[in-house]
């Protein structure tokens, strides 16, 4: 999902509310809505928020979330006024198509008093017995990222508990893990609802130092009292900034959604041609892995979009490389399962030319040991653009003893969703020859066997016609 024109950024908002799942999100300040029955296709609602000309959010309604108060829809958002944010809320209609901004604003006067602070915005809220709580993302100077807890009774008199979870910004600095010293788009949540023993809390966050936004991670740990204890720190998405600000939410099914914000590649001159900038990533939806991190998938609603399946014979990948005449396309859907040897490559090549100038090539390797497997995106020959971002991503991918992988990538002509066995990586690509950039190929360094290879074109989510728009 993207705007037609201006800005799509942060989701913020998600909620599935009597059958419709509504997504809001950020643009420049304000908070557009869209909605959906199935997570495929969206109708654009009204403007949710817009800044106020006088008050505490006339320089922006930034991020929050939308909480349901006993039968009355609740945003709790960061109102900006010069370099102050602080959490305000506005209810709304039982359509969610009109908001009312409370009079009190903001509903925290202001940041906790005797810390030196980085920042201090973004909200996670949920009810918790008789009481609200809520996180505020912000960092301590200093120290590193945080996120501030508080609670409520009513949603506006909030009480201070303190800071649920630090991190440490001087360990790991320019690591592709580092914390960062703030922490944006907090987002708590618990998987495996059974017994406490055997399910585990998430506290995803994204990095920020200094107006740059880094990358999304998680801690896993409990949450108990008014404290998260972590037990790991991980990466949410092997494509840093591109799959940034993510926000999740609950269905009424008991899947954990979540979306997050793709990030252009290119510079703001290219943008401003273009017209528009920003794209929401597919939903997904997140379980817990058997490594105790998070697994990812797309979710199954998007099948609902394929048409011409190309099915490619499989066996031992003897070639380095080999391109697929019957496979092409911007828009596809690619499910393969490779078995890899120790030391061995299997190769994915997207949105090539027919002169190989431009390529994509996507990576999945084995250790030597045969114990572990990296996921890489090289970019390096993406465009022939010099000014678009090329930088390689790389992460790590769990397997078993029979070194297979199964791989889901979805091409939607510049965004790349990639899933390896559960692990994500997203990225924007943007080929000069975008017509022509539609190639596909595989290949294999070592001894690799193509299980299944599957391709289907992906229909327009607008196939009915020009895009429906709110007068």
């Amino acid at each position: 999902y993207s705007q037609l024109t201006s800005s799509t950024s942060d989701p913020c908002g998600l909620l599935h509310y009597d059958g419709e799942y509504h997504l809001f999100h950020q643009d420049e300040g304000r908070w557009a809505h869209a909605v959906s029955t199935d997570l495929v296709h969206w109708t654009d609602e009204p403007v949710a928020l817009v800044p106020g000309t006088t008050g505490p959010d006339r320089d922006g309604c930034w991020s929050g979330v939308l909480v349901d108060d006993g039968g009355v829809p609740t945003l709790v958002y960061s109102g900006r006024h010069g370099e102050h944010e602080l959490p305000c809320v506005a209810r709304g209609s039982a359509d969610l198509r009109y908001w009312t901004k409370d009079p009190a604003n903001p509903v925290i006067a202001a940041p906790p008093e005797g810390i030196d602070i980085t920042a201090f915005r973004d909200h996670c809220v949920w009810r918790e017995g008789q009481l609200w709580r809520q996180l505020v993302g912000s960092g301590i100077r200093g120290a590193g990222g945080t996120a501030f807890l508080y609670e409520s009774d009513d949603l506006r008199s909030w009480r201070y508990v303190g800071p649920l979870l630090t991190g440490d910004a001087s360990q790991n600095r320019g690591e592709l893990d580092w914390t960062g010293t703030m922490w944006e788009c907090v987002d708590l949540f618990r998987l495996g609802e059974g017994e406490e023993a055997s399910s585990t809390d998430v506290l995803v966050f994204s990095a920020w130092d200094e107006g740059t936004t880094h990358h999304p991670l998680y801690w896993t740990g409990r949450y108990e009292g008014d404290t998260f204890t972590p037990t790991g720190l991980h990466r949410l998405d092997y494509g840093g900034r591109y799959f940034y600000a993510p926000q999740s939410t609950g269905d009424e099914h008991g899947r954990r959604l979540m979306f997050g914000w793709l990030q252009e590649g290119r510079t703001d001159e290219a943008n401003a041609r273009a017209g528009w900038c920003g794209v929401m990533s597919l939903p997904r939806v997140v379980t817990l892995a058997t490594d105790g991190g998070l697994h990812q998938a797309p979710v199954p609603e998007l099948t609902e979009l394929r048409r011409e399946r190309v099915e490619v014979a499989t066996g031992r990948l003897a070639d380095s490389y080999t391109r697929l005449p019957a496979v092409r396309g911007d828009q596809l859907d690619i499910e393969t399962t490779l078995r890899l040897a120790p030391g061995a490559t299997a190769r994915l090549v997207l949105r090539e030319t027919p002169d190989g100038a431009e390529r994509t090539v996507v990576e999945v390797s084995r250790s030597h040991d045969g114990a572990s497997g990296t996921l890489r995106l090289h970019r390096d020959t993406s465009s022939l653009d010099p000014t678009v971002d090329t930088e390689p991503r790389y992460g790590e991918v769990p397997l078993g003893s029979d070194g297979r992988v199964d791989l889901r990538v979805l091409v939607d002509h510049s965004a790349l969703e990639i899933f390896a066995n559960g692990r994500a990586l997203t990225v924007r690509i943007y080929p000069t020859r975008p017509d022509e950039a539609v190639g596909v190929g595989v290949g294999a360094d070592g001894d690799v066997a193509l299980e299944r290879f599957d391709v289907w074109q992906m229909a327009s989510v607008f196939s009915d016609g020009p895009r429906p728009l709110w007068p």
